[in-house]
């Protein structure tokens, strides 16, 4: 609770003159090349890297976490995310020709991608330098411009990282008003989704409903990354100690001051009494960003103790100053939880490790799928095929054989989920061209050599052996045998014979 400093709490009618200002620079930026564009990235790309300590201590001081997990979850993911977009991008965003198929063979098929004008992208507070980059890399390097809404719990560090966009914008000599960072509250954001071409979200499932149905107003697409309460499984024929370190890791990542990881874990009763965190090693594990989160958590803990839950270890916390506030909550770990306990079913977001026995991989599957959500899963097992059959039966967007959480960090990959974790990509070629309108266009492959001409039984006014005339010519096309669809083309030759023989009669008696 150190002052850092006042941001604006834009109304309404500010937050839509931003947007209008973002739509203006767009329309010049659609026009830049890609060259120019990845010029902007590698500006980005070379501040990152000089600046890492800098970066990771704004975000650690607004949201509390350590300087090392700010460099894993901040620096990392968006030096590899520009990384891949200098490597992939404008590939990615290439005209995609396509099979015209049997009907169209004289045409060439192709898929175009064109800017959307104005995305809005609403951001949480986790990660508050990744969660501004990540939808704006994406958005301005698709062509579009970008309008961000901060989190109102981490919105001094998010004005400072603007600082940076701004200073790479202008040593390119791009629109100013390209991209904008707007602070305010619920009606702040409300705002921005009547006024922009497309929204993405990163919240809560709650406040990801609301805002699906304001977007249903202007009937805009929408990308919503929502709660995770994503199984962590462990069968009994893995390395316990790798694992367990890992699964610190796991729980860690769930934690307030950071991103939505694992929050089930499942362990195979053979090993169950030997799994848990590591003994030995330094652990930074409880700070939250929002002060009435702790109360959140305990209210689940408790509900799990009455319910006949365990705790078996539990963090505790020195003196840390007179002007301390409860933004704190002690790593836990519980066990002989079940899914009749809010612990396993709603989204914690804290430091809690709640391990549940499993006897088979069949049981695994179900208890792992027996939840609301579907963002993630994390299976371990010394077999990499076993463990790869286990998370191909669970519901959900994204799978880590024998890791944790790898899959983010494969930024050619779309991240995303099912069920109340949302739905849509960003993240991959999926993400890419979401934030553009995909145009299907098709024109003569051979022109002018070769140009489409309605055959004569089909012209108006029809022939009388119109449909008889379709019915050969669909057989002919599609038929499962060549010698129905040689017998059908006979038909349809010979009918466009007759039919030009005809016309040249009525030509001949006419003249």
């Amino acid at each position: 609770m150190k002052y850092l400093g006042y941001v604006p709490a834009l109304t309404p009618d500010e937050a839509r003159e931003q947007v209008e200002k973002v739509r203006k620079a767009q329309k010049m930026w659609a026009k830049t090349s890609f060259k120019k564009r990845r010029q902007f990235l590698r500006i980005l790309l070379k501040y990152i890297i000089k600046h890492q300590a800098l970066i990771c201590e704004i975000s650690s001081r607004d949201t509390g976490k350590t300087m090392v997990d700010a460099s894993l979850g901040e620096i990392m993911t968006t030096c590899e995310k520009i990384n891949w977009l200098l490597s992939e991008g404008e590939q990615c965003l290439k005209p995609e020709y396509r099979s015209s198929g049997r009907a169209m063979l004289h045409k060439r098929a192709k898929v175009e991608f064109h800017p959307l004008g104005v995305i809005g992208a609403i951001v949480s507070w986790n990660y508050p330098f990744h969660n501004i980059f990540n939808p704006m890399l994406a958005a301005v390097f698709s062509g579009n411009g970008v309008v961000i809404k901060i989190s109102e719990h981490a919105s001094w560090s998010g004005c400072f990282y603007f600082r940076i966009i701004q200073s790479a914008l202008a040593a390119i000599g791009a629109p100013e008003d390209l991209v904008e960072v707007i602070t305010g509250f619920a009606e702040t954001g409300e705002a921005l989704v009547s006024s922009a071409d497309k929204v993405i979200f990163v919240g809560s499932p709650g406040v990801g409903k609301m805002i699906m149905s304001n977007a249903a107003e202007t009937l805009i697409p929408v990308t919503l990354e929502l709660g995770g309460k994503d199984a962590f499984i462990v069968c009994e024929d893995v390395d316990v100690d790798l694992v367990a370190q890992i699964a610190v890791r796991a729980a860690l990542q769930s934690s307030g001051q950071n991103c939505a990881g694992a929050e089930r874990f499942y362990v195979h009763r053979k090993i169950y009494a030997s799994f848990g965190p590591p003994l030995a090693g330094k652990y930074d594990m409880g700070a939250l960003c929002m002060h009435a989160h702790s109360e959140m958590l305990e209210a689940l803990i408790n509900d799990a103790l009455d319910k006949g839950a365990e705790i078996i270890a539990r963090g505790s916390f020195g003196p840390i100053g007179e002007d301390a506030v409860d933004q704190y909550f002690p790593p836990t770990v519980i066990v002989n939880v079940n899914h009749s306990m809010r612990l396993m079913q709603e989204e914690a977001f804290g430091p809690i490790m709640p391990i549940m026995k499993f006897s088979s991989d069949e049981e695994v599957v179900r208890l792992a799928n027996d939840s609301k959500y579907g963002l993630g899963c994390n299976v371990f097992s010394g077999s990499q095929s076993r463990a790869r059959e286990i998370a191909s039966q669970i519901h959900c967007g994204l799978a880590a054989v024998n890791d944790f959480a790898s899959t983010y960090m494969c930024q050619s990959l779309p991240f995303g989920g099912v069920k109340n974790s949302g739905f849509g990509r960003f993240g991959g070629v999926e993400g890419l061209r979401a934030c553009c309108l995909v145009k299907s266009v098709v024109e003569d492959r051979w022109w002018p050599f070769i140009k489409t001409v309605i055959p004569k039984p089909i012209q108006y006014p029809v022939a009388e052996n119109g449909f008889e005339f379709q019915e050969s010519l669909v057989e002919a096309l599609y038929g499962l045998s060549v010698w129905d669809r040689l017998q059908a083309l006979v038909n349809v030759l010979k009918m466009l014979t007759e039919q030009n023989s005809t016309s040249g009669s009525r030509k001949k008696k006419n003249d």
